[in-house]
């Protein structure tokens, strides 16, 4: 059944409740308001067919009535839709692999019930063998695992699976013993791989990730955990992105059990659990996955070149079909109901909204008017947007605390809007805005050639009412081919802390902090870090495969790296601990967007307030800045609450801790008061007013570091351990500026180069001096 043939100009005609506050946001859309009136249109009309039907709440629960599943009294019932079939047969290891007859009901369904035994036992074994045979309508016969199969292993290494009955007893089965942790209203998402989570050439295991991974992620400060590759996929270089199985998951890593647990134990520690979804490809495979199940191309999928995407080598779903939308929905209810996930992230989303993805997808994230056009038109598929809208109106209906999160077309208007308005309906979208600036700087621009007005313009656009999940990379930059930030600022820099620290790896430390500070704060809702890069890991991942013979060596994580206190990786791992735990004490996540104070060119100054904190970065590579003026908002008296060059961090502790800046009133660039503040080179300061920055700053004598930026686990610094207080040493030379140009806001800490004073004191800058000493910051080409 077809639940999508609807005339286009009755769908444009369709009222949309609440259209007019997506125009009051966007005027600009207005000119594309039939595009938008009819998928809405085509979205109310799927939905009220569904709810007359069957019902919405049986529909999307297809996995209760599909697939092949134990009943309360012993029996077995199996049912499937397998519209090109003239007979269908289940076999397996419970009957000798006989055949056992299903009967047709109608609409392409074949129906199935094997009564218990005489004990009342289940007639299928628990993890027993099966397969499905078909009788095509041409006489061909084939043999097929179930689309709604819980379980799948894998003969050998990247080859097919087999089908195993999943039905544990209750005595293996995972008893839920925590609650889901509540909606997050910001996220600090932490995206992992399962299998590349161990220091071990291979495979790593749920088991394994619940142990020794969901610890670390609780202590770094994140809050939700991202989950790729769970959904079982037959090449395990894809990613995940090639599934096979949507309602099984992934048995290289485990059992569903296992997974079921690792869930448990993230809730456990207030960890908000989300997985990758694809639901606008699927595997090409045969014989393990959707393609070709019922002998023909069609089924699940479109039919003819549309249904097929060359480039990634797989098949396109066809959401004008019934059972594909039931498909696809029930395994998000699935995974919500059995395994308590809590979100999901969509993935291959250009198959869903264009006909042809290879002409349109879209490589600027950025909404610019000029771009609105390629998101309507007739390169539209307007039931992939219907579909889109009726999952997201579905999971917001059933599960309030569900998030669901937007990648692949960041760029595309209203993606985040809600569904009663035109809207696509996604609680957030992953934007690469902020990672694509700081890798055209990194590659393109010399030090002392950045741009703030740049960095400004691409990172913070015009679309505030839609929440951005913000990163500086993410698995696409640790991909193979691809150099990962950590090498490209510190290249092949020796990290152990008893060598020298030389211009480059100081200079990688100091920029890997910052640009993620600045990512973290400056404008999204969310910020996501791929795995281990909260301690610049230096390696990209390759996944095992032929290319690579197999080898297991870059698809590892080594956190080893960052337990050792003899390597500077402890420092940036400091860092990302204190930046998230920050966020989590002030909240500017969840705040309203960053006001800028000053993006002052020629200094290479970034100045901006959120959540009542004062952010400022100093981008010039070898001038510092005593006595500088910023605006500031709020009257008062300020702490610093984070400091990129903290000697604890890795830095050099030029501003002294405790020290309060006090904002003086009289206009100054448009703002009532402003401060003096001293501003190291390459480095980036958070201010608090010191009323609410109890506990938070840092400190000569007995400050609780360890209580300020987390538990302090992992770390070997004499004294430090969870909730014992320790001391930051600092040095005792003399200053390298006279006091008459301290600030009278408080005494500074000592600068660290033996650099030659700047003359130019109308710009209270002083040179660091390393261009000075021939080190040559000015030469990108030397460092990576």
């Amino acid at each position: 059944m077809e639940c999508s043939s609807y005339n286009n100009q009755v769908m444009q005609q369709c009222g949309v409740p609440a259209i007019e506050n997506l125009f009051r946001s966007y005027p600009q859309l207005r000119v594309y308001e039939d595009d938008i009136r009819g998928r809405y249109g085509m979205f109310e009309k799927t939905k009220m067919s569904i709810e007359r039907e069957e019902g919405l709440e049986r529909f999307t629960q297809g996995h209760k009535e599909f697939g092949v599943m134990m009943t309360e009294d012993g029996g077995v019932r199996c049912m499937e839709w397998i519209p090109n079939a003239k007979a269908v047969y289940l076999k397996g290891e419970f009957n000798n692999w006989n055949l056992v007859q299903y009967r047709e009901i109608g609409f392409g369904k074949w129906k199935l019930f094997i009564p218990p035994n005489r004990d009342g036992s289940c007639a299928i074994r628990h993890c027993s063998e099966l397969k499905i045979v078909i009788e095509t309508k041409d006489n061909q016969r084939i043999e097929r695992i179930s689309p709604w199969a819980k379980y799948v292993v894998q003969r050998e290494a990247n080859q097919g699976f087999k089908w195993r009955f999943w039905n544990p007893p209750s005595s293996q089965r995972v008893q839920i013993t925590h609650t889901r942790p509540n909606k997050p209203d910001r996220l600090r998402i932490y995206e992992a791989h399962i299998g590349i989570a161990s220091d071990r050439c291979e495979v790593s295991t749920y088991r394994h990730f619940t142990s020794n991974i969901l610890p670390r992620i609780r202590d770094q400060g994140y809050n939700s955990l991202l989950l790729m590759a769970v959904i079982e996929h037959s090449y395990y270089p894809s990613w995940g992105y090639q599934v096979t199985n949507y309602f099984a998951t992934s048995s290289r890593f485990g059992t569903p059990e296992e997974f079921k647990e690792l869930v448990q134990t993230a809730h456990g520690m207030g960890i908000y659990v989300m997985v990758d979804v694809m639901h606008g490809e699927a595997s090409k495979n045969v014989l393990d996955g959707l393609n070709m199940f019922d002998g023909t191309e069609a089924c699940f999928f479109e039919e003819g070149a549309r249904g097929f995407n060359d480039e990634h080598d797989t098949r396109i779903f066809d959401y004008k079909k019934w059972e594909t939308l039931r498909f696809l929905m029930s395994q998000l209810r699935y995974y919500v109901n059995e395994y308590h996930v809590d979100g999901f992230r969509f993935n291959g989303m250009s198959s869903m909204i264009f006909h042809d993805p290879s002409k349109h997808a879209v490589q600027q994230s950025s909404f610019r008017d000029n771009q609105n056009s390629q998101y309507f038109g007739m390169q539209m598929k307007t039931d992939g947007l219907a579909y889109i809208m009726l999952m997201n109106d579905m999971l917001h209906r059933f599960y309030p605390n569900v998030i669901t999160i937007a990648e692949d077309v960041p760029g595309m208007p209203a993606l985040c809007r809600p569904v009663s308005e035109g809207g696509l309906g996604f609680d957030y979208r992953l934007c690469k805005d902020a990672a694509n600036v700081w890798a055209k700087l990194l590659n393109d621009t010399r030090d002392e050639d950045w741009n703030m007005h740049f960095i400004r313009q691409m990172i913070r656009e015009n679309r505030v009412e839609e929440k951005r999940i913000m990163f500086t990379e993410h698995h696409e930059q640790n991909e193979v081919g691809r150099m990962t930030m950590s090498r490209k600022l510190m290249a092949d820099s020796s990290m152990p802390e008893s060598q020298q620290l030389t211009p480059c790896l100081d200079r990688g430390l100091s920029l890997y902090k910052m640009t993620r500070l600045f990512t973290h704060a400056f404008a999204g809702q969310g910020f996501l870090n791929f795995i281990c890069n909260e301690f610049g890991h230096p390696d990209w991942v390759e996944l095992p495969s032929p290319s690579n013979n197999d080898s297991y060596q870059l698809a590892r994580r080594q956190f080893h790296l960052a337990d050792n206190q003899q390597l500077r990786y402890k420092f940036l791992n400091r860092f990302d601990r204190a930046m998230n735990k920050t966020e989590e004490r002030y909240g500017w996540l969840k705040s309203n967007q960053a006001i800028v104070t000053r993006a002052q060119e020629s200094d290479k100054l970034f100045v901006f307030e959120r959540a009542g904190l004062i952010f400022a970065f100093n981008f010039h590579p070898t001038k510092s800045y005593p006595d500088y003026r910023i605006p500031v908002e709020r009257f008062g008296s300020y702490k610093i609450v984070l400091d990129t060059d903290d000697r604890y961090f890795g830095g050099h502790s030029r501003n002294q801790p405790n020290v309060e800046f006090h904002a003086k009133t009289g206009h100054y660039d448009n703002f009532p008061n402003s401060m003096m503040i001293y501003l190291p080179s390459r480095s980036a300061l958070v201010f608090s007013l010191s009323n609410l920055a109890h506990g938070s700053n840092y400190g000569n004598s007995g400050n609780n570091v360890c209580n300020s930026y987390g538990s302090g686990q992992n770390d070997s610094t004499p004294g430090c351990s969870r909730n014992v207080r320790f001391n930051i040493e600092r040095d005792s030379g003399s200053s390298r500026y006279n006091d008459a140009s301290r600030s009278t806001s408080g005494t500074y800490g000592n600068d660290y180069n033996s650099g030659a004073y700047s003359q130019d004191f109308n710009r209270r800058s002083f040179s660091d001096g390393y261009s000075n000493q021939g080190h040559g910051y000015n030469s990108r080409q030397q460092y990576w």
